[in-house]
């Protein structure tokens, strides 16, 4: 990119299931130049649908006329393509997790801002009007002031060999979690379940704990027998819940619920949910047209290296708890 807020012309590399998709929307946004991906069937499908080009990594990171690169390869691959294309003088989309461990994540964050290069990772919920409805709601005070977040990603697969259920599905939810509540847990204890595969966690519970005394829980399996993403803020004076599994005209509603205390007894009001208008969108679009404006005005996205580590942070801890948890389990399974 020679002149300031010029879209760069993209590159995606990896194409799988979610790869395509990025693809798609580059695309349509008019500045898709090529694809890379070891199936050849996948390159010569994409080039046909979407009138770009295949290439090798090599290739992209050579051409000067590529000024950006979105990265949806295995996460095992994400901080070695990420600093090769940093290297090259690109800017990189990589989709979630940006790695696979904090350390990881922090060398590719370092290369980026040392580069002076635009680095975003894809909490692609960042994107959807209903979260964006959502996170109105809370910072406007129509809820009151937020006392507990409860976040739900369960579904029957895709269960993954690379990562576990807190990799593959937490980040979405660590993301909006800090959106909602504007900085960082003070505490992070985290639990995981292991049964398909003992050292894989196919579900995993997060407990986070903010200043000023606000909770947050979030819950994600890939072992559940059906599909559930819904995240629920409790408020002083109102409820709020964000379903992406209903329909536009519900899937953000406030519950104007009531408890009181009356001399030291509750008592609760229960109120209709009350939906919130929010316009129809793809939140991919949205997340890669946001991508391609931060190239050209060399501004930090929403979800850049900042918000990144910010994720990366809680998803690590919750890490190191779930393995202090095994740790102390395994002894009292041995003495069962």
């Amino acid at each position: 990119m020679d002149a300031q807020n010029q879209k760069p012309r993209i590159a995606v590399i990896g194409c799988g299931a979610w790869g395509r998709n990025i693809a798609r929307c580059f695309a349509g946004l008019g500045v898709l130049e090529a694809v890379v991906d070891p199936n050849p069937q996948t390159v010569e499908s994409l080039t046909a649908l979407f009138g770009c080009r295949g290439a090798t990594l090599d290739e992209v990171l050579a051409d000067p006329g590529i000024g950006a690169l979105a990265i949806a390869t295995p996460p095992s691959l994400h901080r070695e393509v990420a600093l090769a294309a940093i290297a090259a003088g690109k800017h990189v989309y990589i989709e979630k997790p940006l790695t696979l461990n904090y350390p990881d994540a922090l060398a590719v964050v370092e290369a980026a801002r040392a580069a002076g290069r635009i680095l975003m990772t894809g909490h692609i919920l960042q994107f959807h009007n209903g979260f964006r409805a959502l996170k109105h709601l809370v910072s406007s005070g129509r809820l009151g002031e937020v006392k507990r977040v409860h976040a739900n990603r369960l579904n029957l697969g895709a269960v993954r060999k690379e990562e576990d259920a807190l990799w593959c599905l937490a980040p979405h939810d660590v993301s909006m979690t800090l959106g909602l509540m504007g900085g960082r847990p003070e505490t992070v204890e985290a639990f995981g379940e292991g049964h398909l595969r003992k050292d894989t966690a196919d579900a995993v519970t997060m407990r986070l704990g903010f200043p000023g005394g606000a909770q947050a829980m979030i819950h994600v399996s890939w072992l559940h027998p059906f599909k559930e993403h819904r995240l629920s803020v409790i408020g002083s004076q109102a409820m709020a819940v964000f379903d992406d599994c209903l329909p536009w005209d519900k899937k953000v509603q406030i519950y104007p619920h009531q408890i009181s205390l009356d001399n030291g007894a509750p008592t609760v009001v229960r109120a209709d949910p009350v939906p919130v208008a929010i316009e129809q969108s793809e939140p991919l679009m949205a997340e890669c047209a946001h991508f391609l404006e931060c190239c050209g005005s060399g501004t930090e996205p929403i979800t850049g290296a900042t918000e990144a580590l910010a994720v990366m942070d809680v998803l690590h801890r919750a890490a190191l708890s779930m393995t202090d948890h095994q740790a102390h389990a395994a002894p009292a399974r041995a003495s069962a």
